[in-house]
């Protein structure tokens, strides 16, 4: 199996399985001399751990990243960082029933289309699971920008789950880690509550839409027509499990506005350019417009459900399949600190590619 990289400059390879010993992440690229200890990533991980509260799988891990090269004394040498988080609570047998089984909803059957062989203990490379290595190589983007750009704030945030979505004149984003849902919304947030646990009832699972606003972006990173930003974005947020979808400021709403409701105006202020709205979410051509970077995606509902559901079993036999197992009844939420992760790694790889290409210097204006 191939292309389990990401990254141009700041490089991310994540490796494991679901149900192997343990998984990780090697990252290739990050500049010497940045502040960075196992208890700067762990934070990052204990946002995503499973089994913290009862609107995720109960699965227990302890998710305890090990950095095993790249640093000395306590910061990066530029050369690659090693990571490692041991799986500690995996029940296998779990899946017994369901090796010959392909699962609706799941890769088991492209998998085995593709290569001829999968790993059925939880998906395997396919599952969930693996996004911990990107929460972990995540941390290590968050403590380079931090040295950065220290301004720069990513910050993610369910707006709907289902056919409900939160009330915009409430959001609140100090709201956001108050809840089980990060949610901005805290009285969406509790009518959410009742709503999974009457999915929960009854064996069935529920998509979502996860925002992520990105304050302090310097302009000027991205570049045309091939290495734009929001393509980059795109990309990352649709790597994870279960996306099927991307939109950026917008998105898919500006099929509906008119191209003076959507041009954001511009205007000359004091410390330089600035607009009166932000349709465009922040990027431009590609290029960030120094505005907050605004994108969404929709999180498709949780495939492993006790609901029975036709399939095929390897021999080609028609069979009812229950997927039994620890499981999120909706995986947007763990879903909001993987994509702040990946949003991180992306954004100093721009970083650092404009660093490259234009050692900072920029266009004049006034």
């Amino acid at each position: 199996m191939s292309f389990n990289t990401y990254g141009h400059l700041f490089r991310v390879t994540t490796w494991g399985e679901s149900h192997g010993p343990a998984l990780g992440a090697t990252v290739d690229g990050c500049p010497p001399g940045i502040a960075l200890t196992e208890a700067d990533i762990q934070p990052w991980l204990d946002r995503r751990r499973p089994g913290q509260n009862r609107n995720t799988t109960q699965r227990q891990e302890a998710d305890q990243v090990e950095i095993l090269s790249g640093t000395f004394e306590g910061r990066t040498t530029g050369t690659p960082i090693q990571l490692m988080i041991r799986n500690t609570d995996q029940r296998s047998k779990d899946y017994g029933e369901i090796a010959r089984t392909f699962r609706p909803g799941h890769a088991d059957i492209t998998y085995h289309l593709k290569y001829g062989i999968r790993d059925y203990r939880g998906g395997g490379r396919s599952s969930a699971r693996e996004t911990a290595a990107r929460v972990a190589a995540g941390g290590v983007a968050r403590a380079a920008l931090a040295a950065l750009v220290p301004d720069l704030a990513i910050t993610g945030y369910m707006v709907q789950m289902g056919p409900r979505a939160i009330d915009r004149a409430r959001l609140d984003l100090a709201e956001v880690p108050r809840n089980d849902f990060w949610c901005p919304d805290a009285e969406t947030a509790k009518l959410w509550e009742d709503d999974l646990l009457a999915l929960r009832k009854d064996h069935d699972s529920v998509g979502a839409m996860i925002e992520l606003t990105i304050s302090g972006t310097p302009p000027g990173l991205g570049a045309p027509v091939y290495g734009k930003l929001d393509t980059d974005l795109a990309a990352a947020m649709m790597s994870i499990n279960a996306v099927k979808g991307v939109e950026i400021g917008e998105g898919m709403a500006a099929a509906a506005l008119t191209g003076r409701a959507n041009a954001d105006e511009i205007v000359m202020g004091e410390d330089g350019p600035g607009y009166l709205s932000n349709h465009a979410g922040g990027i431009l051509g590609g290029i960030s417009t120094g505005q907050d970077i605004v994108l969404r995606f929709a999180v498709k509902p949780t495939s492993s459900i006790l609901s029975p559901r036709r399939s095929i079993t390897t021999d080609g036999e028609p069979t009812e399949v229950v997927t039994k197992g620890r499981h999120d009844p909706c995986v947007g939420i763990r879903a909001v600190p993987v994509a702040e992760a990946m949003a991180a790694s992306v954004i100093l790889d721009h970083l650092l590619l404009d660093r490259g290409q234009t050692g900072g210097v920029r266009g004049r204006i006034g």
